[in-house]
């Protein structure tokens, strides 16, 4: 098959023929009709992720496509049935599973981080049953690649532990992908949005999703106090989608009391150690919570959405690539995530 392959951190991916993966037992494997472009990638690429220890690697982790084989074992799935994944991969066996928390699996696998990945014609995912996902007959490909990761981890950061409400304000840092998809599915459940990032562009999108205020955090010298002033005191929620030890503090003091700040974009180690405000959180009595994706089995409600049209992931792609275009996509990353999202259709 073709794939996307990386020999060395940061060196210039290339497109190169490599063996086909082989279903495991209890696994499949799927024919990848559309993957997404992810910051998460990047950060791979860059050598920021210990999931990734042995090289060559091929990265993605979101997609969607057709089943093309199965392992033994397997029951709930045929050749040929359209489907997507979470990025988080369950075991389904040890007791956080059991729990029902596969998205915190204790033995979890992540295509693209501790396998090789969706940037292929074919990608093995293990544990079938307790990970695959069936997509409605109408839904496109590459709206379905999104859900698997940004777009899912959006929907539960929000509805779950978020908890957002008619009326509610939300600040969302970061509107990359996951804010992006943050601000719709806030917007969705009749709260009041505020968005925050660096880039007009998207700002802009932020907008045209139904975010009621904007904030450019790079010509702002005060992002908490403009929330803050923004929301009448100080957002119910605020989520930070991007990871950075800044839009985390920064997070966490445009709250109002009793306010939530979840914690979903990723905090590398090359990004530094956020110094959380514990003196705030404790006079204001805020909660903070991390968010790590959705399991497979709470897909429902989501999906249901957006075979209703109540939720656009659609919307959200701004660019589509085929595979010789993503190595330098890929590369292109260390200046920024471009506005949007890019889906690569392989």
């Amino acid at each position: 098959m073709r794939a996307v392959v990386y020999d060395t951190f940061g060196e210039q991916p290339r497109v190169t023929e490599v063996p086909d993966p082989a279903p495991a037992p209890g696994g499949v494997v799927i024919s990848v009709a559309a993957t997404g472009l992810c910051r998460s990638d990047w950060h791979g690429w860059m050598g920021h992720d210990p999931d990734i220890r042995t090289l060559p690697h091929v990265p993605g982790h979101e997609l969607a496509g057709v089943v093309a084989a199965v392992g033994a074992g397997v029951t709930g799935w045929r050749i040929g049935e359209r489907v997507t994944v979470p990025f988080i991969c369950a075991c389904g066996r040890c007791l956080t599973c059991a729990a029902g928390e596969h998205q915190v699996c204790e033995q979890q696998t992540q295509p693209g981080f501790t396998h090789w990945g969706s940037f292929a014609d074919y990608v093995a995912i293990d544990s079938a049953d307790v990970n695959l996902v069936g997509l409605p007959p109408g839904l496109p490909y590459g709206s379905a690649a999104a859900l698997g990761c940004r777009f899912a981890t959006a929907y539960r950061a929000v509805s779950v532990h978020g908890r957002v409400g008619a009326a509610d304000w939300v600040a969302v840092h970061g509107c990359g992908g996951v804010g992006l998809s943050a601000v719709m599915i806030a917007v969705a459940r009749g709260a009041r949005v505020v968005a925050i990032d660096v880039s007009p562009a998207a700002l802009e999108l932020a907008l045209g999703l139904g975010a009621e205020a904007c904030v450019n955090a790079a010509a702002c010298d005060d992002v908490p106090e403009a929330v803050r002033q923004e929301t009448g005191g100080g957002a119910h929620v605020s989520i930070d989608a991007l990871g950075s030890p800044k839009t985390c503090v920064a997070s966490i003091e445009g709250l109002r009391r009793r306010g939530r700040h979840v914690q979903v974009g990723l905090l590398p180690p090359a990004a530094g150690v956020a110094t959380v405000p514990m003196e705030r959180v404790i006079a204001f009595e805020l909660e903070i919570t991390g968010s790590h994706g959705m399991a497979a089995h709470a897909y429902g409600p989501m999906v249901d959405m957006v075979t209703a049209g109540t939720l656009r992931p659609d919307l959200l792609i701004t660019r589509t690539i085929g595979l010789d275009e993503a190595p330098a996509a890929l590369a292109a990353m260390d200046a920024g995530p471009a506005a949007g999202v890019t889906v690569i259709m392989p």
